[in-house]
């Protein structure tokens, strides 16, 4: 039987080597000591702790190749910095770092547009997150990080929450081998005077639209792409996309 295997930045990662404590510690001395190699080989036999971590973003729109290297970054400055003599270990000290630089990259390519001074807060609250997780072996609080840094508390969970990325109403959040759950399902409009009734309709209106059509509706709608988004994952004109659209939205209104 074939192993499984992920391709992801060109490697294969079910031929990833995992290290063991010995082999780090010897390793780590003979970095110390100028071996190059040694350091590649830290790197390399530490790569499924960084995959490990990505499983936590599966949920963005992001390449994960991306993801990948920038979380390596993270990896690489952790094994660089890293202190034997500390008796701590290399994963614990590298996971604040990969994930640090993973929702940094997140951040800065984020759509949403946050103020300078909004940002400025929570950079500077992030980091001393990481700097304290690192010290203290566990997350400080937000209370914590607020005192800290002379921010009212109020401040700081705001610069935070203005950096969390959107999410899809698309997004699946339950499925029991049925029929998913996504995210739409579970948000109430209470300004909405659509009753169930309507929303029956609404939705066997929905259903009569080809797969294609309902896809796009989706993607427009749900997802928030563009029509020329749309059009080059189909593989068809913005054109097209823009009548297909228009007609799915006629029909709907004569169902309706």
């Amino acid at each position: 039987m074939s192993r499984y295997k992920v391709e992801i930045s060109g490697i294969n990662t079910s031929n990833l080597k995992v290290l063991k404590h010995k082999e780090m510690e010897e390793l780590f001395i003979k970095m110390k000591n100028g071996d190059k190699l040694a350091r590649e080989e830290l790197i390399s036999g530490n790569l499924k702790l960084v995959l490990s971590i990505l499983k936590r973003f599966n949920r963005y729109e992001e390449n994960m190749d991306d993801l990948f290297q920038i979380g390596c970054v993270g990896l690489v400055k952790a094994i660089d910095n890293f202190d034997l003599s500390q008796n701590v270990k290399l994963s614990t000290y590298a996971v604040p770092m990969i994930l640090g630089e993973v929702k940094r990259y997140l951040r800065d390519n984020s759509s949403i547009r946050v103020s300078r001074s909004v940002k400025d807060i929570a950079y500077k609250v992030l980091k001393l997150k990481d700097e304290l997780t690192i010290k203290n072996g566990k997350e400080p609080t937000d209370e914590e990080l607020a005192k800290e840094l002379g921010y009212d508390i109020k401040d700081v969970v705001n610069a935070l929450e203005a950096l969390i990325p959107p999410i899809s109403l698309s997004e699946p959040i339950y499925n029991d081998g049925g029929d998913t759950i996504y995210l739409y399902d579970q948000v109430e409009d209470k300004k909405s005077n659509i009753d169930l009734e309507e929303k029956l309709a609404i939705e066997k209106a929905i259903n009569k639209l080809s797969d294609r059509e309902q896809f796009i509706l989706e993607q427009r709608f749900f997802v928030g792409k563009t029509q020329m988004e749309i059009s080059e994952e189909l593989g068809i004109s913005q054109a097209q996309i823009s009548r297909l659209e228009k007609n799915a939205l006629t029909r709907i209104r004569k169902e309706l």
